[in-house]
């Protein structure tokens, strides 16, 4: 069974979160076109302009104003609701392929037990605690979840990390601050195993992705815990700020030839991100995006859906 959306009031925090500032997600249509009943060429342009300072990408853009166009050459761009329309199908179109819930019941009942997620990121992106966040969910959902402390290069985050095992009553696997990551990732491994538990979630270290070391370092942790188990680690999550806007693409990229990412994690929507690098993300790499999230708390992250993320982003439904 896939990991689904929990959270009933997260759809209008995500609504407000992504309309906060000046972008195309705000963008007032009446003001594009103020006759309300001629899509030209000019109201085109300039979406395209909002869409591209929105970190949208060139590549997904244009494909967003050519179905737009061929949209207003059949007349179905009457006015300026069936142009918002338009975008909002053309959005979730693309997002749709890339909105693949965690399958993680299913994987522990075919024996992947515990189900291993290693979390990787640059340091900023909220990776900590999206761990946490995480670990909170799987709690919540019934799972038996255990924590691996595998930042060992910052204290800090070896107590973060403890924080939300104490907050959660969660196991955390831990040691001294500069030890080998890969024997707390494999020390937790085989924790999870005697005391039986569903997941463990590996935090690693908020590593650059320009720092050749630190990702071998990563390499390593992979190894290791597949020589504990052949098929771990089974997830492997890549936590992206959003607010970065195309040095995410930059971050995607060289995690993904380094460790194979498996899924990503949208952080930091309720900051100054537009969300369009989302769409760029989608494009680009067709990576399954798993959750995004858009504050501190547990209940700030959520199971990513297409067409909620493409409406909310055009202010369209409810966010009373």
């Amino acid at each position: 069974m896939a990991d689904k959306p929990a959270n009933p009031g997260f759809f209008k925090r995500l609504r407000k979160s992504l309309n906060r500032g000046r972008s195309w997600l705000s963008v007032d249509f009446a003001r594009l076109a103020p006759n309300r009943g001629r899509i030209d060429d000019a109201v085109l342009e300039e979406l395209e302009t909002e869409l591209l300072l929105a970190d949208v990408g060139v590549d997904a853009c244009h494909d967003i104003i050519e179905t737009l166009e061929q949209d207003a050459k059949r007349g179905k761009l009457t006015d300026t609701e069936n142009v918002r329309a338009s975008l909002a199908g053309s959005l979730a179109s693309m997002l749709e392929p890339v909105a693949k819930p965690l399958e993680i019941d299913s994987q522990i009942e075919g024996g992947h037990r515990p189900f291993v997620i290693l979390v990787t990121g640059i340091n900023g992106t909220g990776k900590t605690t999206t761990t946490g966040k995480l670990a909170a969910r799987f709690k919540q959902n019934g799972h038996k979840v255990m924590l691996a402390a595998a930042d060992t290069f910052r204290a800090a985050a070896i107590d973060q990390l403890k924080a939300w095992g104490e907050r959660l009553d969660i196991p955390v696997i831990a040691q001294k601050p500069d030890s080998d990551p890969a024997a707390v990732a494999f020390d937790a491994l085989e924790a999870a195993r005697a005391r039986q538990c569903d997941v463990l979630l590996v935090d690693t270290a908020g590593r650059l992705h320009t720092q050749s070391g630190l990702m071998d370092e990563l390499r390593k942790i992979r190894r290791v815990l597949g020589k504990a188990d052949a098929t771990a680690p089974h997830e492997v999550l890549l936590v992206l700020d959003a607010g970065t806007g195309q040095n995410a693409l930059s971050q995607a990229e060289q995690f993904q030839q380094a460790v194979d990412v498996t899924g990503l994690v949208i952080t930091k929507l309720d900051g100054t991100a537009k969300g369009g690098v989302v769409i760029a993300i989608a494009k680009r790499f067709g990576i399954p995006i798993r959750y995004i999230g858009v504050g501190e708390q547990a209940e700030d992250l959520d199971v990513f859906d297409a067409h909620d993320f493409a409406t909310a982003m055009l202010s369209i439904g409810d966010a009373d």
